[in-house]
This record gives structure tokens, sequence and C-alpha cells, in this order.
């Protein structure tokens, strides 16, 4: 048998068992990604690195790999960002940014069921952020979803003031907490007794806040339990491609 067929057969072997998805920054400044496993899962590049404006980045993965993804912002030389800071560290490894941030959670699959991402604003936003995946044949769309899971719009122009978050210098708004970061509630977290879609309903707090992410994002849960049009699926497949974007 040829060598270099023998080589190919191995690099085919290899990819089926990992999956490669594509971080961008369409920002027009640099961005420091974020990245956390859920648990028992590899914090993927030591958990995060730096991105320049309209660069891309490959990301290797196991084929089962769950976790998220957040972008930072105006991070020093030390690691301390303005936003999403994960602990005053370039590499998060492990360490969670601290919210407000836009969030990218992705749930990859074993070997061809079903994967599964959406875009959360449960913790607040800081980024326009979007998940889109290439998936590996046309004709699977209509039988799961593949369609982009997304925050486009700059929510920090018209951040509610309560929730704003101001840049150091006092200036423009940087982030946007949610109902949750701010107050820190059970009701507006939805924890202890409103832990069921019956009892945490943003229609009943005395401020809707989450409304406001929801209008500007339909794609993206504005609170925990805001799945109707906010869980994405994608039928999984090792040639199915997924793209995080900041500032897409």
């Amino acid at each position: 048998m040829d060598f270099k067929f023998v080589i190919f057969l191995f690099q085919m072997a290899a990819v089926t068992k990992t999956h490669m998805f594509r971080i961008t920054n369409n920002c027009p400044f640099t961005v420091w990604p974020g990245i956390q496993g859920n648990p028992g899962h590899e914090h993927l590049e030591n958990g995060g690195f730096s991105l320049g404006p309209y660069r891309t980045h490959l990301v290797i993965s196991s084929r089962n790999w769950t976790g998220r993804i957040w972008g930072r912002t105006k991070c020093n030389s030390k690691g301390k960002c303005e936003t999403g800071d994960c602990g005053n560290k370039i590499q998060c490894n492990g360490t969670m940014g601290v919210p407000p941030l836009s969030l990218a959670e992705l749930e990859f699959s074993k070997i061809d069921e079903v994967d599964f991402y959406h875009v959360s604003l449960v913790d607040g936003f800081n980024l326009p952020i979007r998940i889109r995946p290439d998936p590996f044949s046309a004709s699977i769309i209509n039988d799961t979803n593949c369609q982009p899971a997304d925050c486009v719009a700059n929510l920090n122009r018209g951040c509610p003031a309560k929730l704003a978050v101001k840049a150091a210098d006092g200036g423009s708004s940087v982030a946007c907490k949610s109902a949750c970061t701010l107050f820190n509630t059970k009701s507006d977290c939805c924890q202890g007794v409103y832990t069921t879609p019956k009892t945490c309903k943003r229609s009943s707090w005395p401020k809707n806040y989450p409304a406001y992410f929801k209008s500007a994002c339909p794609y993206a849960y504005s609170y925990p339990f805001d799945d109707t049009s906010s869980t994405h699926s994608c039928q999984g497949n090792a040639l199915t491609k997924y793209h995080v974007l900041f500032c897409p």
C-alpha cells in the first residue's frame, strides 16, 4: 500500500475523532476570546488568547466537547480586561469570565447525533456574537435547524442606565448587565423556588429587563427559561464546521 495513502487514512481517522471550529474577530479592535470547557472537558487553547481585528483562529476540540466561549475587551499585557476578565490572565485555564458578557455555548455530539448551540445573554452583554454552523449536507437543514444563533445588535448603546457598565474613563457603555447580574436575587436568576418555567417568568417581574435583550436579539437567551426561539441544533458530523464570530 502506498505510504502517502496510509498517511492520508491516518489523518482522516484523526479528523473524525475531533471537531474543528473557527473563532473570528470582525471587530475593528483586538478581542481576547475566553474558552471554558464544561466539567470533564478540556479548556481549549489553555482557556484564551489574543485575536487581532479581522483575524481568524482555528480551534481543535474533542468530538464531544462542550463548553462556552466569550470575548474580552481592552486587556492589558498582564491580562486584566475591561470586560469579560477571567482573573487578570490571558489564558483563563478554567476560570470563567466576570459578567456582564455575551456567551456562545456549544455541545457537540459524540458520533452523528445532534449538536446543540446557543447564544446566551443571561449574564449580560459586552460584544455582538454569532454561532454559525456549516452543515456537512444541505439536506439535513430541514430535519434539524442548522440556523445561526446570534446577538448582532450592539446592546451597549441603548442599555438602560441602571444596567449600563461605563468605560474606565466614565464615557460610553462597554457592557450591559442582566437583571440577574445586577440584582442577584433568586427570582431574577431563576434560582430556589424559581427554577421552573412556571415560577420564573419575566412578565411577572417588577421590571422586565430581559425584554430589552430579547427585542434586539430574538435568537439569544435573555433569561434561563427563554428557550422557545433560542435553542439551536444541527445534525452532528465531523464534517460539520462551526464558526464563532465577534462583531459579525
